[in-house]
């Protein structure tokens, strides 16, 4: 069957070829240097929220495959096969790209297996469960709730948080360039991919409505992991004499994760209304 050129998931495999990136080629001379003139206590906080990055890349790069295994058999359109191919592959860059920083920035390999629990539960628990799910179940409500846990929570709230933690500490300071770069193209991919999900909810819930108590249901039960996450992160700073490094205020985290989420919902809600309203 021919490709149909008009269907928004081809429209972000086009921007995927045409926004392609390479990690290798992003220069990062001046991070070595502006990395070595921080403090320790500046470092500690960077790390934690880079390693936070590479090892949840790592697990959405394991666990993507089975939502292209369950595509395929719930009869969704080979444009969404297509996108999930380019977002895969996006995936990998993600974590090549930490990998690298690490290796070229800090000098070292990242310990990604020192995590806090709630960052646990969320990567190695919720995100592996309710993709695996899909390798025998491509039901509307299997791939209601891997769409939400994976592009709506993990991508679209919690690394958005993440984000804006790199533009707080760095952008905000101007120093370590090629890192504000590199992170600007990891988020213009999951921008793609946070796209990609709310697209596919939608039409999951067009098709069948009461697919939106389950995606609700889902929200409200990993939301509280994204602040326990929040929490986790700041929780050796707080009570240091220095201080939260760069002036980051815990509150204004969770506040902006709150955004993301309530941004989120709100774009479920308005395909729910859509479907009530026909």
């Amino acid at each position: 069957m021919p490709i149909n050129p008009t269907l928004f998931p081809y429209t972000l495999f086009q921007k995927s070829k045409t926004l392609l990136w390479d990690p290798q080629a992003i220069d990062l001379t001046q991070d070595k240097l502006d990395w070595a003139r921080m403090s320790d206590h500046e470092r500690e906080i960077i790390l934690q929220l880079s390693t936070m990055f590479l090892g949840g890349e790592e697990a959405v790069t394991h666990d993507l495959a089975p939502m292209l295994v369950a595509v395929r058999r719930s009869g969704v359109h080979l444009e969404d096969e297509m996108f999930l191919t380019a977002q895969l592959f996006e995936e990998s860059k993600h974590v090549e790209w930490f990998d690298r920083w690490f290796g070229e920035v800090v000098g070292a390999p990242a310990n990604v297996t020192a995590m806090g629990a709630a960052y646990e539960q969320l990567f190695m628990q919720a995100l592996p469960q309710s993709l695996n799910r899909l390798l025998t179940d491509s039901s509307g409500e299997a791939l209601t709730e891997a769409l939400v846990t994976y592009h709506l929570i993990i991508e679209g709230v919690l690394a958005e948080t993440g984000y804006h933690a790199y533009v707080l500490c760095f952008k905000r300071n101007q120093i370590m360039p090629g890192t504000v770069r590199g992170v600007e193209l990891v988020q213009r991919d999951e921008a793609r991919h946070i796209a990609y999900g709310l697209h596919a909810l939608s039409a999951l819930i067009h098709k069948t409505p009461a697919l939106w108590d389950v995606a609700q249901a889902k929200l409200n039960e990993l939301l509280p992991l994204v602040f326990e996450i929040i929490g986790e992160t700041f929780a050796p700073f707080l009570e240091h004499a220095e201080g939260v490094p760069f002036g980051l205020d815990p509150n204004d985290f969770v506040m902006y994760a709150s955004e993301q989420f309530d941004s989120r919902m709100q774009a479920l809600e308005r395909a729910n209304r859509q479907v009530k309203s026909k």
